[in-house]
């Protein structure tokens, strides 16, 4: 190596550099032969992709358990205790897996965007300050950005506020279940009230002929023994009229039990019915109140426990690291890795025989437009345009020649021409 380039050795990446090169969407040739400071700018630029996509690979596996875990238990009923001052809620194994698989896919999407739109962004104009046409040419690529920095930044709050919205969710879904339970007993309660009234019209009947026998069986064993108006004890004619009395009211009272049985049998199986009904109703409320713990739900608790500005710092925390690449590039000086890479593009479309004259036009809204010139196309062009030149020529020429024939003899013409068709 001669003194002319020995005065600078271009440091040796390693694979982990390079791997952040190729996630910033930077050529690894040309910067493992740029200064240090390009590679890492550029290793800086992939890092940031990298953390994005590893952050929405964790956001999007959160949102995706969130939604999609069992909702068939109220949170306290999910939550164990750890210790006395620490709670962790219970896991779905299953959930975990398909989370963590869908996890991976969305991170590895997000890292595919960002990745595009770092290496999409260009340099601007190749200074430190950022223009208002800089941000313009960037609006698109900012809005996806502040898209992208949204749904990483709301399940990551979600995680962060965890406790406290587990409980105000459990006080919610407390409220919503007794809401519920309070609509079923009101459903409920008339046809109860109206079976308890025919329950109890039945039983009040009943308890008149019950008392009734009981009377007379008192009169009965007052008389037998002598009590009732001292005429002796044994059973005489008073007993046994007491008794005729006692066992025809106990009659009736087998006949009104014999008739009103199936009836009663039926208003008791009808409320045993409704019963269980309601408390399946109660139960089916358990399961609507449970399934209060979910993605919306959380996120609306998060802004009502964090509040408007902590909820903002956070989302805004996130949109920083998510559009910090984009206005990098921005304000990116031109450095070698910049001029080589320019250099390269130049040589490659020289040697395809594309060339491009910068400035050559302005369009109709004065904008300076380059004029793309490829060579291989024009030279083909030419080739066909000078061979259709060639071919109208020699059409030309024989047109001629056959005028002359016709002139000179057109019997004979004529004759040769017959012979053509006929061979």
């Amino acid at each position: 190596m001669n003194n002319e380039t020995s005065f600078y050795q271009s440091p040796k990446a390693g694979i982990i550099m390079r791997q952040l090169w190729k996630a910033a969407g930077a050529d690894s040739y040309i910067l493992s032969r740029s200064t240090y400071s390009d590679q890492v700018k550029y290793a800086c630029l992939g890092g940031i992709v990298v953390a994005t996509g590893f952050m929405a690979a964790m956001a999007g596996g959160y949102a995706f358990y969130t939604i999609f875990e069992p909702k068939t238990a109220e949170v306290v009923d999910k939550i164990n205790m750890v210790s006395e001052n620490v709670m962790t809620k219970s896991t779905h194994w299953p959930t975990v897996i398909q989370s963590s698989i869908f996890g991976l896919i969305w991170g590895l999407i997000i890292f595919n965007i960002d990745r595009f739109i770092v290496a999409a962004s260009g340099k601007g104009d190749g200074t430190e300050k950022i223009t208002w046409k800089e941000i313009k040419g960037s609006v698109p690529r900012l809005i996806m950005g502040l898209i992208i920095a949204l749904t990483i930044s709301k399940p990551i709050e979600i995680r962060m506020f965890q406790s406290e919205i587990n409980a105000a969710l459990y006080e919610k879904q407390k409220d919503e279940r007794k809401k519920l339970e309070e609509k079923v007993n009101i459903l409920y309660n008339d046809e109860f009230v109206k079976l308890d009234e025919s329950l109890d019209k039945i039983e009040t009947k009943r308890e008149e002929y019950v008392a009734k026998v009981e009377e007379y069986d008192v009169r009965y064993q007052k008389e037998v023994s002598g009590g009732q108006g001292m005429r002796g004890k044994g059973e005489g004619p008073v007993a046994k009229t007491l008794k005729t009395e006692r066992l025809r009211w106990e009659d009736k009272l087998n006949s009104f039990d014999k008739s009103h049985e199936a009836e009663k049998l039926a208003l008791l199986d009808r409320k045993k019915d409704l019963q269980i009904e309601r408390k399946n109703e109660i139960d089916a409320n358990k399961s609507v109140a449970a399934g209060m713990d979910g993605l919306l739900e959380r996120l609306k608790l998060a802004h009502e426990i964090a509040g408007f500005w902590i909820s903002l710092f956070i989302t805004l925390l996130f949109v920083v690291i998510e559009l910090t690449p984009i206005f990098f590039k921005m304000m990116l000086v031109k450095g070698p890795y910049d001029f080589m890479l320019d250099n390269t593009k130049d040589l490659i479309k020289a040697k395809n025989g594309i060339q491009v004259v910068h400035d050559f036009y302005k369009d109709k809204i004065g904008i300076s437009r380059d004029l793309v010139i490829n060579h291989k196309v024009k030279k083909k062009h030419d080739m066909i345009q000078a061979q259709n030149e060639i071919n109208e020529h020699i059409l030309a020429k024989w047109k001629e020649d056959q005028k002359k024939k016709i002139d000179e003899n057109i019997g004979d013409y004529i004759q040769d021409i017959g012979k053509e068709s006929n061979d």
